[in-house]
C-alpha cells in the first residue's frame, strides 16, 4: 500500500479565553499537545489582563515582561522551525508560510503589550493591548494556528522517517526470502537486524507519544510480532536454507514473512492513521461496552424521557443478548454458568419490557407515583444487568484460569520436542492433533476475555493474543514435520525451540492479562498505563548500536529473586493501601498506583516475565518509577500546605527523604555500564532502591490517608484550599506528559524553545 505522510496533528484544543487554532487541525501526539500548553497560558493572561480595571505598575510591568517572553521565544521557535524546512524541501513552503505568520503575530503581541513605560496605557495615542483590543485576541489566535501548524508539520516529519525505515525493512526482508547461501544471508541479516532495531526505537517512541489508548495498545501488539518474528525469520529461514526442499520448512517460513509483513503494515495504518482502500474499521462490541452503553442509555431516561426511542433500547440489549451466546454456545463454558447466563438473558428481558411500559406511561402522564415506579423499573433493569456483567466474567476468567492452569506444564510441547527429535512421524502427528485441540481452547478462552476486558486496550490485547495462539500454533506443526523428517538437524530442533518459547511466552503473558482483567473489574487500578518504552537512540538518529540489549541469564535471575519477592510483597502492600482512600481521583494516589504498577513489572523482570524484556528496559522503567516519586513528593509539599497539624513536620521530612531517594535510583538508573558483571550490580542496585522508595510509600500512604480522614471527622486538620484537580492544574501543567516524546526530527527542540517561557504569576 503507497502511504504518505499525512497530517498527524492538529489543534482542537482551546483555551478558556475563547481561543483556539486553527479547526482543520487535530492533535493525535502528547508532545505537539503539551508543546502548546505554555504558549496558550502564556496568552490567557494576557487576554485575561486586557479587561482588568486595576493597573498597578507592578502588573503593567509583568503583562511587558510576559509579551517579550512570547515574542522571543517564538523568535527561536520559528529559527528552527526555517532549519527544518530547509532540511525538509517538500515541507518548505508550508513551513516557511507557518513561520512567517508566527513571528509577525509574535511582534504583534510585544508590540501591543509594551505598556510599562507609558503614562496612560489607556490613552488612544498609542496602540496597546487596552486600546485594541480585539488585535490582541487576532494576533493570539494567528499566533497558535501558526506555531501549532508549524509542530505539525515537525510531525510529519517524524511519520515520514518511520515510513522510510518500513520500507527498509521491506526491501530488506524481500532480499531474505531469494538467498539461496548461508554467507549471503548472514551478511543480509545482519543489515535486517540494525534495520530492526531502528524501526523499533522510532515506533516505541512514537508509541509513548500517542494520545489514544486504544491506538497506543495496537501499535504494542504489532511491535510485539515484530519482535518475536525477528528470531523466527532467522531460525526459520537457516532451516529452509539446510533443508530447500522440505515442504514443512518453507511453509514455516512463508507463514513467518507473512505475519511480520501484516504487523508492518498495521503500524503504518496507526501513524499515518489510515487504513487499505480508505475502509472503516470496524471494531467487534464487546458484552462489556454493550452494556455499559444501554445502562448509561437507561439512566439517562431519568433526566429526558424523549431522548430515544423503545425500539433502539430493544436493539441494544438484542445485540447483547446475541453475544452472550458466544459464551452459551461455548463448548468450554459450564452448564452451571450457562444456566446462569440463560436465566439473566430472560430476566434482562422481562425488565426491559416493564421499564418499557412504565416510560411509555410516564411520557403520557408524570404524576409522582409514575414517576417512582420508572425510577425502581431503571434499577432493576440496571441491576439485572450487572448480574449478567458479572456472571459473564466469572464465565470468561474462571475458564481462563483452568486453562492456564492445566497447560502451564507444556506437556504436548515437551513432547513434540522429544518425538520430533526420535524422527517419530506417527507419534509427531498425534502431538500435533493435541496441540491443536489446545489452541482451539486458547482462542475461544481470547474470545470470551475480550467480552469482559473492560477497557479497549485490554480487549485489543485479548485480540492480539488469540491471533498469537491462531498463527503459531500451526507454526510449531510445520517446525516439529521438519524436524521429525531431519531429526538430527540442529538448526531444525532449535527453530522449534523458538517457535515453543513464543507460544510459552504468550501463555504467560494470558496470566498477566486475566490479573489486569480481574483489576479493571474489580476497580483495583482502573485503565492501567503500561509504563513501558525502548530507550531512545541519541539525537538525529546517534549510534544505536551502543545500546546492547541483555537479559538476565537463569543463575543471576536466582541471586536476584529474594529481592524481587520482597518487591512484590511491597506492591502488593501498597495496593492494598490505596484501595483503602475514597477518593480514587486523588493526585497522592494516582502518583501511587503507578508506582506499584511499574514496581510490579520490574518484579516479573526478575523472574524473567512481563514487558521488560531488557536490562536496558529495566534502567528506562527505574528512571521513569524515580521520576512518579518526584511528583508523588511535590503533590505532598502541596497537601503539607494545608495541614495544621504535629504530623506535618513529619510528613515533610517523609517527603525529603522521598525526593532524595529518587534522585539516587536516577544517578543509578543513568550511570554507564559495561562488562555482564558490572550490569548485574547495576540491575541488583534498582532494584535494591526500588524496594526502599516501596518500603517507603508504605508508610506515607497510610499516614496522607489518616489525615484526611480527621479533616472529614471535623477536626480541623486541612485549611481551605482548591481542589486537587486545580491545584494540578495550576501546579502541574506537565502532569501527563509522557516521560519520552518523539524528539528526533525537530519536535523536541521546537518544543524547548516554546517551554522555556516563564509563566505570570498574577499577584
Amino acid at each position: 500500500m503507497a502511504t504518505s505522510p499525512c497530517s498527524s496533528s492538529g489543534v482542537s484544543s482551546s483555551s478558556s479565553s475563547g481561543l483556539g487554532a486553527d479547526a482543520g487541525l487535530e492533535i493525535r501526539t502528547r508532545s505537539v499537545e503539551q508543546t502548546l500548553v505554555p504558549l496558550v497560558s502564556q496568552i490567557t493572561t494576557l487576554i485575561n489582563h486586557k479587561d482588568k480595571p486595576k493597573r498597578s505598575d507592578k502588573t503593567l510591568q509583568a503583562i511587558q515582561r510576559v509579551g517579550q517572553a512570547v515574542n522571543l521565544a517564538v523568535g527561536r521557535f520559528v529559527t528552527v522551525g526555517e532549519a527544518i524546512a530547509n532540511e525538509n524541501h517538500e515541507l518548505k513552503e508550508e513551513m516557511s508560510v507557518a513561520c512567517i505568520e508566527a513571528r509577525r503575530a509574535g511582534e504583534t503581541i510585544a508590540q501591543l503589550t509594551d505598556v510599562a513605560s507609558l503614562d496612560h496605557p489607556e490613552s488612544d495615542s498609542h496602540i496597546t493591548i487596552f486600546t485594541d483590543k480585539t488585535g490582541v485576541v487576532k494576533a493570539a489566535r494567528l499566533l497558535l494556528s501558526s506555531v501549532t501548524k508549524v509542530l505539525v508539520l515537525a510531525d510529519r516529519i517524524v511519520i515520514k522517517q518511520i515510513i522510510t525505515s518500513r520500507n527498509k525493512v521491506l526491501a530488506t526482508m524481500e532480499q531474505l526470502e531469494k538467498v539461496s547461501s548461508f554467507q549471503e544471508f548472514v551478511q543480509i541479516f545482519s543489515q535486517f537486524g540494525n534495520e530492526m532495531v531502528e524501526f523499533a526505537h522510532l515506533t516505541g517512541d512514537r508509541q509513548n507519544d500517542l494520545k489514544d489508548e486504544k491506538k497506543k495498545a495496537r501499535m504494542a501488539a504489532s511491535r510485539a510480532v515484530l519482535e518475536k518474528c525477528t528470531m523466527m525469520l532467522l531460525t526459520a529461514s537457516k532451516t529452509c536454507l539446510r533443508h530447500p526442499d522440505c515442504e514443512s520448512a518453507r511453509i514455516n517460513k512463508d507463514g513467518v514473512f507473512h505475519r511480520m509483513r501484516l504487523a508492518l503494515e498495521q503500524v503504518i495504518e496507526i501513524v499515518t492513521d489510515s487504513r487499505p482502500n480508505g475502509e472503516n474499521e470496524m471494531a467487534p462490541i464487546s458484552i462489556y461496552s454493550g452494556i455499559k452503553e444501554f445502562k448509561n442509555k437507561v439512566e439517562g431516561l431519568r433526566e429526558n424521557l424523549y431522548f430515544l426511542s423503545k425500539e433502539n433500547l430493544s436493539t441494544m440489549l438484542e445485540v447483547i443478548l446475541e453475544h452472550t451466546e458466544d459464551f452459551t454456545d461455548s463448548a468450554y463454558t459450564s452448564h452451571e454458568h450457562r444456566e446462569h447466563i440463560l436465566e439473566l438473558s430472560k430476566q434482562a428481558k422481562m425488565e426491559l419490557e416493564q421499564l418499557v411500559s412504565v416510560w411509555m406511561q410516564a411520557q403520557n402522564q408524570k404524576t409522582k407515583d409514575v414517576m417512582e415506579d420508572l425510577e425502581v423499573a431503571i434499577l432493576k433493569t440496571c441491576q439485572c444487568m450487572n448480574e449478567l456483567k458479572r456472571e459473564v466474567h466469572s464465565a470468561a476468567t474462571s475458564l481462563a484460569a483452568d486453562l492456564l492452569k492445566y497447560h502451564t506444564d507444556h506437556l504436548v510441547l515437551k513432547a513434540l520436542k522429544i518425538t520430533g527429535v526420535e524422527g517419530n512421524l506417527e507419534a509427531v502427528a498425534e502431538y500435533t492433533c493435541k496441540l491443536s485441540e489446545q489452541k482451539e481452547q486458547l482462542v475461544e478462552m481470547c474470545r470470551l476475555l475480550r467480552h469482559v476486558s473492560g477497557t479497549e486496550p485490554l480487549e485489543i490485547t485479548c485480540i492480539h493474543a488469540e491471533d498469537t495462539f491462531q498463527v503459531t500454533g500451526p507454526q510449531i506443526i510445520s517446525a516439529a514435520e521438519t524436524l521429525a523428517l531431519h531429526p538430527s538437524s540442529k538448526i531444525a530442533k532449535e527453530n522449534l525451540e523458538v517457535f515453543c518459547e513464543a507460544w510459552e511466552s504468550q501463555l504467560s503473558d494470558m496470566s498477566m492479562l486475566l490479573r489486569e482483567i480481574n483489576d479493571v473489574f474489580e476497580g483495583r487500578r482502573g485503565e492501567k498505563r503500561v509504563y513501558l518504552s525502548l530507550p531512545r537512540p541519541g539525537k538525529h538518529n546517534a549510534n544505536l548500536k551502543a545500546l546492547k540489549p541483555v537479559k538476565l541469564d537463569t543463575e543471576e535471575q536466582a541471586k536476584i529473586a529474594k529481592l524481587g519477592l520482597e518487591l512484590h510483597l511491597l506492591t502488593s502492600d501498597v495496593d492494598s493501601e490505596t484501595e483503602k482512600w475514597e477518593d480514587q481521583e486523588n493526585e497522592i494516589v494516582q502518583h501511587g498506583q503507578g508506582m506499584s504498577s511499574m514496581a510490579y513489572s520490574m518484579y516479573l523482570f526478575t523472574r524473567g516475565e512481563g514487558l521488560l524484556k531488557t536490562t536496558q528496559d529495566l534502567f528506562h522503567q527505574a528512571e521513569i518509577f524515580a521520576t512518579e516519586g518526584t511528583k508523588l513528593a511535590s503533590a505532598l509539599h502541596t497537601f503539607s500546605d494545608q495541614v495544621r497539624d504535629d504530623d506535618k513536620p513529619l510528613l515533610l521530612l517523609e517527603a525529603e527523604k522521598l525526593i532524595s531517594m529518587c534522585k539516587q535510583l536516577q544517578i543509578t538508573a543513568k550511570a554507564s555500564v559495561q562488562g555482564k558483571s558490572a550490569t548485574f550490580t547495576k540491575v541488583d542496585a534498582c532494584i535494591l532502591k526500588t524496594r526502599n522508595v516501596m518500603s517507603l510509600l508504605c508508610q506515607l500512604l497510610p499516614l496522607c490517608c489518616k489525615l484526611l480522614r480527621k479533616n472529614k471527622a471535623g477536626n480541623g486538620y486541612l485549611k481551605p484550599a482548591p481542589p486537587w484537580r486545580e491545584n494540578r492544574i495550576q501546579t502541574g501543567t506537565n502532569a501527563h506528559t509522557p516521560e519520552r516524546r518523539a524528539g528526533t526530527f525537530g519536535i523536541k527542540s521546537l518544543e524547548n524553545h516554546v517551554t522555556n517561557m516563564t509563566f505570570l504569576e498574577s499577584k
